[in-house]
């Protein structure tokens, strides 16, 4: 480990993490002395005030004894006091990952774990590191690794086990997943489960204009139509989130959908986005509106209103995630097992200029550069990511496993994850980049403005593509 002064973490607390690092490891026993501060300070490049508050707070939780004139020593009491395994802390989103983190991981582990919503989780990670006490793993939206290793406060998964990430990672995941936690040519986050955007679709309304699952957005606008028109049918004929209300939902259904028309955003390090495709997407969008097939409140929508609407039969269809599944399946009653008997979940469409698309993402294991343990944060990521514990993963939370291991056997015993797993094999995934979660804004604000009016879509192409170049610093490239 070395002292980096561009990280935001606070430089008496990586040579704080360094030296007590070193008398776990065994590079000092018991008695041994310690570097005096002048040599701390010659050797990482540091001011006395952090060498002195780093040595002071080993000395006031008793790692170390301080003697006048004598120097810094290891306290051999402490080195028996050590209990044999450190506590881990950790940040998980609210719901089934505690339970499902806690019995994966052996008994003797010691385990410190708080909780947020997923829509606060970024910012309570982002604050904890600021203020020097990050924990040792967060599991995070795979998203947020660009911007958490750009500002250094993640390991690469490659420093701290290169064996069990060449064995099992480098070729073990399904699809394009592997790419997803990469930054800068490392990877900084392992992936805990698999999202891929689609359209979920009522089989029920489907059979009652005998209907097919659509392939092109013309067999889309023909099918909501047909279902705008059963007698006693459902209120909408398609949703999805149109707004920023939606967060990042609304921008994984956007990207999909630009995505089916041939459209990125960014692309080899440029603004790809003012393109006539885009525009043409945005247009196909406001005409589905103004015909009535989507509600004029779909802007309004937070991110899980669209697959309430599908549960109850006020809707149809509508765009979302994979990671749905499970709520279709708890607010219908229906086993995850038999949830293809009443719903189907589907690529999003072709449009004119492209093909079928899907979009992959979900929330990945990230260990922190603070970890007072990282050594032993990277063991317990690989009993979160062994066959079992994934397996359990899935009836938990109705996910994908990332891990082609895994997958086949799930998809033996539930088809609906079989159709996605298959889906996931061909998805496209978000550009790396630090400042997605701007970037995602204002995609947000692009699909709001055009479908409340407010912009024409050209209009919105061209002022989203010159504020994601202003945030971005990318050029833009028509």
């Amino acid at each position: 480990m070395t002292i980096d002064h561009s990280q935001p973490i606070p430089l008496y607390f990586q040579l704080k993490t360094y030296l007590l690092e070193e008398i776990i490891g065994g590079a000092y026993r018991a008695e041994d002395r310690l570097p005096t501060e002048h040599e701390l300070c010659e050797r990482f490049g540091l001011s006395r005030t952090p060498v002195t508050r780093a040595l002071t707070e080993l000395a006031d939780e008793g790692v170390i004894i301080r003697y006048r004139r004598r120097g810094s020593f290891v306290n051999p009491h402490w080195l028996t006091k050590r209990p044999p395994s450190p506590e881990l802390r950790m940040v998980l989103p609210d719901g089934p990952w505690e339970s499902l983190v806690r019995a994966a991981v052996p008994g003797e582990t010691k385990l410190s774990i708080a909780t947020f919503p997923l829509e606060g989780l970024l910012d309570a990670v982002r604050r904890a590191v600021g203020e020097g006490r990050a924990p040792d793993i967060a599991l995070v939206d795979s998203v947020w690794v660009p911007e958490l290793a750009a500002a250094g406060s993640l390991w690469p998964v490659e420093e701290l086990d290169a064996d069990w990430f060449t064995s099992t990672l480098a070729d073990g995941y399904v699809g394009e997943l592997g790419s997803v936690n990469v930054f800068q040519g490392q990877t900084y986050a392992v992936q805990a489960e698999a999202d891929v955007a689609g359209m979920w679709i009522r089989k029920d309304h489907l059979a009652a204009v005998n209907g097919t699952i659509p392939s092109t957005w013309q067999e889309l606008e023909l099918l909501a139509r047909d279902m705008a028109a059963i007698p006693d049918g459902p209120r909408y004929p398609l949703v999805f989130p149109g707004g920023s209300r939606g967060g990042e939902t609304t921008t994984f259904c956007l990207l999909a959908l630009l995505a089916s028309n041939g459209v990125q955003v960014i692309n080899d390090d440029a603004i790809v986005l003012d393109d006539r495709r885009a525009v043409a997407t945005l247009r196909f969008l406001l005409g589905l509106r103004e015909g009535g097939l989507i509600p004029p409140d779909v802007v309004t929508y937070e991110w899980d209103r669209p697959i309430r609407l599908v549960a109850s039969g006020e809707a149809a269809m509508s765009f979302g995630g994979s990671y749905e599944g499970r709520t279709l399946a708890a607010l219908t009653g229906t086993p995850l097992e038999r949830l293809t008997d009443l719903f189907s979940f589907a690529s999003i469409p072709a449009g004119p200029k492209g093909s079928p698309a899907s979009l992959a993402g979900g929330m990945a294991y990230a260990i922190f550069r603070q970890a007072h343990a990282p050594k032993e944060a990277m063991r317990m990521l690989e009993h979160l990511l062994s066959h079992d514990a994934l397996l359990a993963m899935v009836r938990d939370t109705g996910q994908m496993p990332p891990l082609r291991s895994a997958a086949d056997t799930v998809g033996e015993s539930i088809p609906f994850l079989a159709d996605a797993t298959i889906m996931l094999q061909h998805a496209l995934v978000r550009p790396a980049i630090p400042a997605h979660a701007r970037v995602s804004q204002q995609l947000q604000a692009m699909l709001e403005g055009v479908l409340t009016g407010r912009f024409g879509p050209a209009a919105a192409v061209e002022r989203t593509a010159e504020l994601i170049a202003a945030i971005t610093g990318l050029e833009i490239v028509h």
